[in-house]
């Protein structure tokens, strides 16, 4: 592994522990055996190695995703190939996407939330062009595309976030369980 990929690694390591503010560039530099210069002349500062590391990351989530939510007339599969897209990549990637939704929710003017902010906007876009996409076949959408968005997309990161044995080790997501997660929120939809 070179240089650049060890320092993503361990800063990685680093963010999903102890949080993107409770790291220091040192430490980091320290854990993937660099100088400081080093990681400086990579990623020119911490902020910097933040969004190499996401971009890395959710550039094939996002592809997934992109290929996921294309509306083909049938809501439900469509649906279960967003939720698959969504919660196998988190599973495979779990501490990237724990990472994610982590500071995401951190304060609004932290660097790690405006980091990560563009992201989740642009995976959320999405979810909500195949709403809008889908219009026609949900009868009660009402201009409600983005509540429904939010609410799938809220479901989503609520089983990902508890797809997790005692140890904390993420467990795959069944096909039966995508199945019924999909299955409950339609039932909503068209309640």
């Amino acid at each position: 592994m070179d240089n650049r990929e060890r320092i993503l690694q361990c800063a990685l390591e680093l963010f999903y522990a102890k949080g993107y503010d409770a790291v220091g560039v040192q430490e980091i530099a320290q854990k993937a055996g660099i100088t400081k210069p080093t990681l400086y002349y990579y990623f020119g500062s911490k902020y910097g190695l933040l969004e190499t590391l996401l971009t890395k990351h959710f550039t094939v989530l996002n592809e997934e995703l992109e290929r996921a939510s294309f509306y083909e007339g049938d809501v439900g599969a469509t649906l279960y190939n967003i939720a698959s897209a969504f919660l196998d990549y988190a599973m495979r990637n779990y501490k990237v996407y724990a990472l994610l939704m982590a500071m995401f929710y951190s304060a609004k003017e932290n660097e790690a939330y405006r980091a990560v902010k563009p992201l989740v906007k642009k995976f959320y876009s999405q979810i909500v062009h195949f709403f809008d996409a889908a219009e026609h076949e949900l009868g009660n959408m009402n201009g409600r595309q983005e509540q429904f968005a939010i609410g799938f997309i809220g479901l989503i990161n609520h089983y990902i976030l508890l797809a997790c044995d005692r140890e904390g080790r993420p467990q795959q997501i069944s096909e039966e369980k995508k199945r019924a997660l999909v299955k409950q929120f339609m039932y909503g939809i068209y309640s």
